[in-house]
């Protein structure tokens, strides 16, 4: 990564930027909320306690893999498969990754690594909408690694936050899916998508995915249907590669 181009913002000018990512993440935030406390209440009737679920979604900000995790654990737990599972559902990351990279190449390392700690679905996507206006509009750099942090801390912060309350009420309310507080994450992850719409041709790796997936789940013992649906979603990828 190149060192010598970058030139750190003034002192007003970065907490301007992080004050737009925080108010930019509010409306996820809210979707956030109740799918934490989902995680932690479940996390609680599986008999994690709140310190070992703090630290795993403090540590590891993925709740779709946190989510695998929690479904898996049993006594004792299967720490292969979870570990295995974990890291299929958090493979998308490398992606994500390697679509945000060239935005990061004029940070020093100091700083672009922990953007990536950082890094989770809701926040490349509102990173990569805000790059693109950026740099369409002539503004260099495109990427604002202060507006970034203002919407991941955030995020982050409230996500830990929710699902360590989760864990401790939990307990004492039962099963709260029966609420619809798990339609909270597919609604989220709806509406980034459709910021990200490009057309039915890029949607159909999804939609094969989302598909195969489905029917594992539903024919299919234990997580199987994780693995199913990112092969297929891959292999739809090479032949519509293969095909152009």
């Amino acid at each position: 990564m190149a060192q010598s181009s970058y030139q750190s913002p003034s002192r007003s000018q970065y907490y301007h930027e992080f004050l737009r990512g925080a108010t930019t993440v509010i409306p996820v935030m809210i979707g956030v909320i109740p799918f934490g406390l989902l995680l932690g209440a479940q996390a609680a009737q599986k008999g994690l306690s709140v310190g070992l679920l703090s630290m795993m979604t403090g540590l590891n900000f993925a709740g779709g893999s946190e989510f695998a995790a929690v479904a898996l654990w049993s006594s004792p737990p299967d720490l292969i498969t979870i570990v295995l599972v974990s890291m299929l559902v958090n493979s998308r990351h490398l992606v994500m990754g390697a679509s945000l990279a060239p935005y990061l190449n004029h940070l020093p390392r100091r700083k672009a690594l922990p953007a990536l700690f950082f890094m989770c679905d809701e926040n490349w996507a509102l990173t990569m909408a805000d790059a693109t206006r950026r740099r369409a509009a002539g503004q260099d750099p495109a990427f604002s690694l202060s507006f970034y942090f203002g919407l991941a801390v955030t995020l982050w912060a409230v996500w830990l936050a929710s699902t360590t309350v989760g864990a401790l009420i939990g307990p004492t309310l039962g099963d709260i899916s029966r609420w619809g507080f798990d339609m909270a994450f597919p609604a989220v992850f709806f509406v980034l998508l459709k910021g990200m719409w490009k057309g039915i041709r890029c949607a159909i790796p999804w939609l094969v995915s989302l598909l195969s997936a489905s029917l594992a789940y539903h024919s299919l013992p234990g997580a199987a249907y994780v693995p199913i649906g990112a092969i297929t979603g891959l292999i739809a990828i090479v032949l519509m590669g293969a095909k152009a």
